[in-house]
C-alpha cells in the first residue's frame, strides 16, 4: 500500500480520496487531469481542464466522487 505524505503526515488511499486538501494552490489529479485549489471572497474550487482543453471548475465533492490523489496516475 502505498502513501503520500503532506507537512509530514501519511496520508492513505481511503484518506485521500475522503477529503480534498484546503490550502489554496494544492495541486490534484482527477482523471488523469491536474485541478489547482483557488479561493477568493467566494467559495473555493478547483479549477482545471477539460477533455477539450476549456477551463473546468469541480467542487471538493466532484473530486471526491471522481477520485483524486497528489500522484498523477500512470
Amino acid at each position: 500500500m502505498s502513501a503520500d505524505t503532506e507537512n509530514g503526515t501519511t496520508l492513505a488511499g481511503a484518506d485521500r480520496a475522503a477529503s480534498p486538501p484546503t490550502t489554496p494552490c494544492t495541486v490534484v489529479w482527477c482523471q488523469g487531469r491536474a485541478y489547482v485549489l483557488e479561493s477568493s471572497s467566494r467559495r473555493p474550487r478547483w479549477m482545471g481542464t477539460d477533455s477539450h482543453g476549456r477551463p473546468q471548475a469541480l467542487t471538493g465533492e466532484d473530486l471526491r466522487r471522481r477520485g483524486w490523489s497528489y500522484q498523477r496516475s500512470s
